[in-house]
């Protein structure tokens, strides 16, 4: 470790991604990506002529991107912020709205880098415990006098709030800033994008790596007031003016106004994740209610450690948090139908060899 780095980083954990082995082939479900592609309109859009003119920068503005989100959302592209992934996006919200000197909560168990982001701001944050049941108390969050982070879906539970229940928090306080992070919202669930129009203490963050099949693209937007949309481009243009690439602006232009093929995609993820959750809890598998791209699953006889490790030695990847509450529990993203005949198949050999050494 750097004898420079700031003392309160020396012991700071840093966010861990699913990871990402190379040693063979592998069926991929530990990091909610997609093993669908992106709209056919993004091939036809990331053209030759547009590989030649990579010489020059990416418009720093990302114009024809905002706009396109902000017609497909029904809002002017000034209240549309876009960054480099849904990550940098909220990592401009922390930047531009949180000091060492505020107060910021969000769930215990919840995505990761809030608390990385959090402690690389210096930001006095809390985590709120879930109930027993993994749901979010909608009531501690009306209570707080903190800023708020909220996932809704939430990763890894996959539970969601409802829109009224979300309205209840950001209508309480006005003057606390509220964030929704609504990577996994497209699979059966209500945006609360329409409440920006309401609300200037609300930002809503979402992410091109899920629905629309894009995360090696590294595309994500906010939308909130008009106001909050200038301050997170003022920090933006203080720290990093170009951080689209002319490929990321392309690609996502053309993937959001495909509003068919996302509907399409999401109809299979949702049709593969109800089949799936139904196979698993005929093997008894406990799969919380789902509303995700992912289902959070345990079963009785085995940990979520030894499943995870046994699926890998099987070709496939699943995510296991070594966290106490949610230690029984790995999460597994929905792939294709053939992936995912594959995985029930390994699943219950699995259980039968566990079953076996038992008896």
């Amino acid at each position: 470790m750097s004898y420079f780095l700031c003392d309160e980083f020396q012991k700071m954990e840093p966010y861990i991604p699913g990871e990402q082995p190379k040693d063979q082939a592998y069926i991929k479900l530990n990091a909610n990506e997609s093993s669908l592609p992106p709209s056919p309109r993004v091939f036809d859009a990331v053209s030759q002529s547009r590989i030649r003119g990579m010489g020059h920068y990416a418009d720093p503005h990302c114009k024809q991107l905002r706009k396109a989100i902000g017609d497909v959302y029904g809002v002017n592209a000034d209240r549309v912020f876009v960054g480099n992934g849904a990550d940098e996006v909220l990592g401009f919200c922390f930047m531009s709205f949180f000091s060492p000197r505020m107060k910021l909560c969000f769930p215990d168990i919840t995505y990761d880098f809030y608390r990385t982001y959090a402690k690389t701001n210096r930001i006095d944050f809390e985590q709120i415990p879930l109930d027993a049941d993994f749901h979010v108390n909608v009531e501690d969050y009306i209570a707080t006098d903190r800023d708020i982070v909220l996932a809704n879906p939430n990763n890894p539970t996959g539970l969601a709030l409802s829109v009224s229940d979300i309205e209840r928090i950001v209508a309480v306080r006005p003057k606390r800033l509220v964030i929704i992070d609504e990577a996994y919202i497209d699979y059966g669930n209500e945006s609360c994008i329409p409440l920006t129009e309401k609300y200037a203490n609300l930002i809503v963050v979402q992410t091109f790596s899920k629905s629309r099949n894009l995360a090696g693209a590294r595309i994500g937007f906010a939308i909130a007031s008009k106001e909050i949309i200038e301050d997170m481009n003022k920090i933006k243009f203080t720290f990093n003016p170009f951080n689209m690439s002319a490929f990321a602006l392309a690609a996502g232009s053309a993937a959001v106004q495909d509003t068919t093929y996302l509907e399409k995609c999401v109809h299979s993820v949702l049709a593969t994740r109800v089949r799936v959750q139904n196979a698993l809890e005929k093997m008894n598998f406990f799969v919380a209610e789902p509303h995700a791209n992912f289902l959070f699953v345990s079963h009785p006889y085995i940990s979520g450690g030894k499943l995870c490790k046994m699926l890998k030695e099987r070709g496939i990847l699943v995510r296991h948090y070594d966290e106490a509450r949610i230690r029984d529990y790995v999460r597994m993203t929905i792939g294709t139908d053939e992936e995912m005949d594959k995985v029930l198949q390994q699943l219950h050999e699995i259980l039968q060899e566990v079953k076996a050494c038992e008896s």
